[in-house]
């Protein structure tokens, strides 16, 4: 499979069907990869390359992932929007369709927040977001299931810097949806459609919350992972959402 080498980053990504471009992110924090799509609820791989061109990559510096890159301490979300937008630029895609898995939901609105007139639609899939029951969740997880690996294999990383990171990129940012603010949703003009969770990592108000505040918004059943036939439902409202806004 490809791997696009961008500078010091290499990108791998893979690619399934054709038609409108779909950027799938993947789910799993830190350690989102596409082959962890297999263990989501649905592989958008697999579900919407009969009408779609389905574009995933594995995030920067996933541990059991293919894509290397310096740890952007200090930038944090943008550079893994770096990534996204360069594999687009790289694969000659200008406009396209957007789908994230839990941590791709903050990644979805950095994308917006960036390139708002490239994404012609995006899904967030129980999205990640601030809760303040479980204000350090993100911090924790990803101190111990990340970082003690990620140093291993990257000994120019301590774990104090590793700490610094996730910091920078949750701890500081312990508000709504880490990457905008809520302004910036009620003026998103982007079709939204939101799967909402509901466990501390994802958070059910949260991600009505946007939902409630975007202006061309739509929320599926819930709760949509309960059984098959539930997640059947979801599926198929996700691709009439794609095949409303595609073109």
């Amino acid at each position: 499979m490809p791997v696009f080498e961008n500078g010091s980053v290499n990108i791998y990504y893979e690619e399934k069907g054709s038609g409108t471009p779909l950027l799938v992110i993947p789910g799993g924090g830190l350690n989102a990869t596409i082959a962890g799509l297999a263990n989501h609820a649905f592989n958008p791989l697999d579900e919407f390359n009969d009408k779609y061109r389905v574009i995933s990559l594995d995030l920067r510096n996933a541990n059991t992932g293919k894509t290397e890159g310096p740890l952007g301490i200090k930038r944090t979300w943008d550079e893994f929007t770096d990534d996204q937008l360069d594999l687009m630029d790289h694969l000659e895609i200008d406009k396209f369709l957007l789908m994230g898995f839990c941590i791709g939901g903050p990644m979805i609105w950095n994308l917006l927040k960036r390139a708002s007139e490239r994404v012609l639609a995006a899904t967030l899939v129980h999205p990640s977001g601030y809760i303040s029951s479980h204000p350090d969740i993100y911090y924790k997880n990803n101190i111990t299931g990340w970082a003690p690996e990620f140093i291993k294999r990257r000994p120019e990383v301590t774990i104090e810097m590793a700490a610094e990171f996730l910091n920078n990129m949750y701890t500081d940012r312990a508000d709504f949806v880490f990457t905008v603010d809520r302004d910036f949703v009620r003026n998103c003009q982007t079709p939204i459609l939101v799967l909402p969770d509901d466990i501390p990592a994802h958070p059910y108000a949260t991600a009505m919350e946007t939902a409630l505040l975007a202006p061309n918004s739509q929320v599926s059943l819930y709760p949509w992972k309960e059984n098959d036939r539930k997640i059947e439902l979801a599926v198929r409202h996700i691709r009439s959402f794609l095949d409303l806004n595609a073109r």
